[in-house]
């Protein structure tokens, strides 16, 4: 790449601001309507039953390009582009269900995700029901993120929408945060069969389990590293650092997760901790001279060059702590065994209205860090300060919540069957089929969409792009994507990292 060219793909992804959280939260909501049109499709009209193509290019049209349109041709206006999803969804939910009355026979074996239940083949329902609408979650997270590390490199895809330099809010940014959120939010299910099981680790034990999932993403960190330095690749040293990437981040999460565990959490809850170690670096930032070397400092040595992705950590860890916690209050299907949640308080409320709170109580919260009246604080990524911490946890409860109501209202009594394969041939039913299979495979298809956007900008001039030729580009990659997700779901092949 020549260094001309390599250095004005780094001013095109540098020194940005962002944009607002209300834009952010109207573009994302393409994903709840996009899945509230799927689900119309297919308790009124049995769409996605069959086996055949075209409800797969369906499903894919809905819950990949919507989303895709969202973030270029209609980042102007999402507002329009939400309309065009809701009215006909709510067109087709108040006409009459013309779909067999029978439970038709799931068109693909394959589970649905890594929620389904290991005791499938007892006919009892297990402790841990499948949740279709954290399928929907995860899996929209994981197309907008996949789409956005290529869509940032033309010209469609709105500099707002890319990552901030320092101080602001971007879907990017967002999308960061909401990957390790919701990691932390299915590594409740180990945490919740343990104490099912009424199991406990050694910290040996523990430990040597953590570090089993650090390094496989420790070897993609190090793979990544040298495909970028060896190809003299485009790259933005202040988002991590001169050698960290995400990669990285992720692999050092997990042993902390682990030494988090042996703390007394009967005493004292997950969210809490996470509240308090986020609250804790807030201070550190604020008292010390922390903020002004990570910012300004010259980098002279290995740790001054990567002090981004170092000291973002405890950010992150918080944001996954926070995920986990949510996990704890509402993967189960009794609440009885539930460590405390929300500062201790317990509830028998519905899924649906835990989850408004979590969003209201860390709405909140956010709300009182960067208001002027009180702390005034603002949001960066780049230091994964507190405000960022608790945007991300706002943001991701009510992207939950607003997916658990579409599922509340499309298929009402999913889970009050009483017999484990009926409930499991019915969360296939309501399952779209493209989602959960990002959601089954989502850090092997985040690799490959990294590869995928590395092939594309080294052989293709992506700043002088037409808006034609950049969204012919970016539908042939999501095709791409969508392909190898559902050929891989179909087989029944998860890829574990």
């Amino acid at each position: 790449m020549a260094q001309s060219y390599k250095s004005l793909k780094e001013d095109f992804v540098s020194n940005l601001s962002g944009g607002g959280i209300w834009e952010i939260n109207h573009v994302t909501a393409v994903a709840p309507a996009a899945v509230f049109l799927w689900s119309t499709l297919q308790s009124r009209q049995d769409l996605f039953s069959n086996a055949g193509s075209l409800p797969v290019l369906t499903d894919c049209l809905l819950n990949v390009g919507a989303i895709l349109a969202a973030t270029t041709i209609y980042s102007s206006s999402p507002g329009v582009l939400n309309l065009l999803l809701l009215l006909p969804a709510t067109a087709l939910y108040l006409s009459p269900s013309t779909s067999r009355t029978r439970q038709k026979r799931p068109a693909h074996p394959a589970p649905i995700n890594e929620q389904h239940n290991e005791g499938k083949e007892q006919n009892e329902l297990g402790p841990l029901p499948e949740r279709p609408f954290i399928t929907h979650y995860r899996g929209s997270m994981m197309v907008v993120t996949c789409i956005a590390i290529l869509a940032v490199d033309f010209k469609v895809f709105p500099r707002r929408f890319a990552k901030v330099e320092t101080w602001g809010t971007s879907l990017m940014d967002m999308g960061v945060g909401s990957f390790v959120f919701s990691a932390g939010l299915v590594s409740a299910r180990p945490v919740l069969k343990a104490r099912a099981a009424g199991t406990r680790s050694s910290v040996g034990d523990s430990m040597k389990a953590a570090l089993r999932h650090s390094l496989p993403l420790l070897a993609l960190g190090l793979i990544r590293l040298y495909s970028v330095k060896g190809m003299d690749y485009a790259e933005h040293v202040s988002e991590y650092g001169v050698h960290w990437n995400f990669f990285f981040t992720l692999a050092l999460l997990p042993p902390f997760v682990a030494f988090v565990h042996f703390l007394p959490t009967r005493l004292i809850s997950i969210d809490t901790i996470a509240l308090l170690l986020s609250c804790t670096f807030q201070a550190v930032l604020d008292s010390t001279s922390v903020t002004p070397y990570i910012l300004t400092a010259p980098r002279q040595n290995l740790l001054s060059q990567n002090r981004e992705g170092l000291v973002s950590i405890w950010g992150y860890l918080s944001m996954f702590l926070v995920g986990q916690a949510v996990g704890l209050d509402i993967l189960p299907r009794s609440r009885s065994r539930i460590s405390r949640s929300i500062f201790g308080l317990q509830s028998s409320r519905s899924l649906l209205t835990r989850l408004l709170t979590w969003s209201l109580w860390y709405s909140v919260l956010l709300f009182l860090v960067i208001s002027y009246t009180t702390l005034g604080l603002q949001v960066s990524r780049r230091l994964a300060n507190l405000p960022y911490v608790l945007w991300v946890s706002a943001f991701n409860c009510a992207q939950l919540a607003l997916f658990c109501a579409v599922e509340t209202v499309a298929f009402p009594g999913l889970y009050s069957i009483t017999d484990a394969r009926t409930e499991n041939q019915r969360c296939k039913r309501v399952t779209s089929q493209v989602l959960a299979a990002f959601n089954r495979n989502g850090l092997a298809l985040f690799l490959l969409a990294n590869l995928l956007t590395g092939l594309v900008n080294l052989s293709t001039d992506t700043l002088q792009a037409s808006e034609g030729r950049a969204m012919a580009t970016l539908c042939a990659y999501a095709i791409t994507l969508s392909v190898v997700a559902v050929i891989l779901h179909r087989k029944n092949i998860s890829i574990k990292m």
